[in-house]
């Protein structure tokens, strides 16, 4: 089996970024429209480079508008949100993706416990008790609690080495699991796409899904109404590899070769898809 890592890190910057754009920053009227054109800078942006190079200035800002404002889930939830992305995409170096995506799961908790107080205990909990107050989160919170899942992904992802937060997944499946009940559609198909890929993580003698997942990436290629080449990307890599099914394989990603990656909202995340397609396309004959 191919290592798994580019699925998580592809996975994390889209949830993020997506949520960053259609959740901005409302403490006032003018922090909100900078959020909002900054975010649509960012998605709109085909020179990956240039977010990653500038994206540190803006972790800085969150900071400073988290300070002043610390009860501020909007302020949290944004910082979790780009915190995550970037720790999870841009930084290569272990131990700094670590603190990075550290503080991404820090404040999406804390965004989570100011608007849904029984959250602020969720760390303790165990998995019942935080499943039973997890059914009490309302469609209200949903953009709370699409972050604190993002951004307790991303964390999970970078502190992979280390049982004590690995046995915390149950709990971030079970907050997805959450968003779909709430809202199937959210983010145009972002939750989709993570539930794909979740139930394809393991072939179907080791208790895995795949025909689950495989629905959950037709939905959202049809809810991005194909536009969204990442979610191809994620199909070819998570379901049909685990299938070895070499005709969808191939069939999606020369789709998103031969795709115009400028499309609003999804041009940072398009760029970034045709580039994995082609290092997959590369590998193909090795792994097929």
């Amino acid at each position: 089996m191919e290592k798994r890592e580019p699925s998580f890190l592809r996975l994390l910057m889209l949830g993020s970024l997506l949520s960053l754009s259609a959740c901005s920053i409302v403490m006032d009227r003018v922090t909100g429209k900078m959020a909002g054109n900054l975010s649509s800078a960012i998605l709109n942006q085909d020179d990956p480079e240039t977010v990653r190079d500038g994206a540190p200035a803006y972790l800085l800002l969150m900071d400073s508008l988290i300070a002043g404002d610390p009860e501020s889930a909007s302020a949290l939830r944004s910082a979790a949100n780009l915190y995550a992305a970037y720790g999870a995409v841009f930084v290569e170096d272990d131990k700094r993706a670590k603190r990075l995506t550290k503080r991404a799961h820090e404040y999406g908790s804390r965004a989570m416990c100011v608007v849904h107080e029984s959250a602020c205990a969720w760390g303790t909990m165990d998995f019942d008790n935080f499943s039973a107050d997890l059914a009490t989160v309302t469609v209200d919170e949903l953009p709370t609690l699409y972050s604190f899942t993002v951004s307790s992904l991303a964390y999970t992802r970078a502190h992979s080495d280390e049982w004590a937060v690995l046995v915390e997944l149950p709990k971030v499946e079970a907050a997805l699991n959450r968003l779909y009940q709430l809202d199937p559609d959210y983010e145009g198909g972002a939750v989709n796409l993570y539930l794909g890929i979740l139930n394809t993580i393991r072939p179907p003698s080791l208790g895995g899904q795949p025909e689950v997942g495989r629905s959950h990436f037709e939905k959202a290629i049809a809810l991005s109404d194909g536009k969204d080449l990442s979610v191809k990307v994620e199909f070819a890599r998570s379901y049909a590899r685990l299938m070895y099914d070499r005709e969808l394989h191939d069939r999606l990603l020369n789709e998103v070769l031969a795709a115009d990656p400028v499309q609003p909202g999804l041009t940072l995340f398009n760029t970034l898809a045709q580039r994995q397609a082609e290092k997959l396309m590369e590998t193909a004959d090795d792994y097929f």
